[in-house]
């Protein structure tokens, strides 16, 4: 089957306490997108694949991927003011061969490769899945007050990673009913979930993590010093 990638990277490095794209802040040295691309190239899933960028970045975007994709055709789609608007954007995008779209944040540079392919056989027998951890946590339910209100059941908790992959009409198909109905949500699966469609989970890794604060990049840049990813 057709399969394409998707890259949310339209964020700003604000939570960094940076004014730049996030996606393109220096971490061991690269910029955390061309770090998560290497994850994907070894796959053959770097031709054409869509990037969701800042208006106005494009220039930018692609001088930072020419020099470290040489020949490579990516797709720039300026986002939109949420992460939902800017997938929705990149998934109009898409040609009609595309059968199965690999949906991946730029800030999650050791993303395994293993987990990616598990996705997409996933996404080829279910039409959709995503990647997630067991919760090692015990989750706490809170009010408005900050008042503990209730604790879920631990052995039933994932915390949700991407990529998430899906056939595409069926990612399509939830975006268009979200939308009709201004729900939004902060990643895809929750969409096609709620339009009553199946989602399987596939076991990702605990350093698939986000960076979003400089917490998080300073625990990157240990994992790269360290050689554990």
């Amino acid at each position: 089957m057709n399969v394409r990638l998707v890259v949310a990277a339209a964020g700003m490095g604000l939570r960094l306490g940076l004014e730049q794209p996030k996606a393109l802040v220096l971490c061991g040295g690269k910029p955390l997108l061309v770090s998560t691309l290497c994850r994907f190239e070894a796959l053959g899933l770097l031709s054409r694949a869509v990037i969701t960028v800042p208006p106005g970045t494009e220039p930018m975007f692609e001088s930072v991927l020419r020099n470290a994709f040489p020949g490579n055709d990516f797709v720039f789609v300026a986002g939109g003011r949420e992460r939902q608007e800017s997938v929705e954007r990149a998934l109009n995008l898409l040609d009609s061969t595309v059968e199965i779209v690999v949906i991946h944040d730029a800030a999650r540079p050791f993303v395994s490769p293993q987990s990616i392919e598990a996705s997409i056989e996933a996404a080829r027998e279910h039409g959709a899945a995503t990647v997630a951890i067991p919760s090692a946590d015990t989750i706490l339910m809170g009010g408005l007050d900050d008042m503990l209100v209730d604790t879920p059941d631990r052995s039933r908790l994932w915390a949700c990673q991407t990529p998430q992959t899906f056939r595409v009409e069926v990612v399509r198909q939830a975006h268009r009913h979200a939308r009709a109905q201004g729900f939004a949500a902060t990643d895809d699966a929750t969409l096609v979930r709620r339009m009553g469609a199946a989602v399987k989970l596939v076991r990702g890794t605990p350093l698939n993590f986000k960076i979003t604060a400089p917490d998080d990049l300073a625990l990157a840049e240990a994992v790269i010093a360290k050689g554990l990813a």
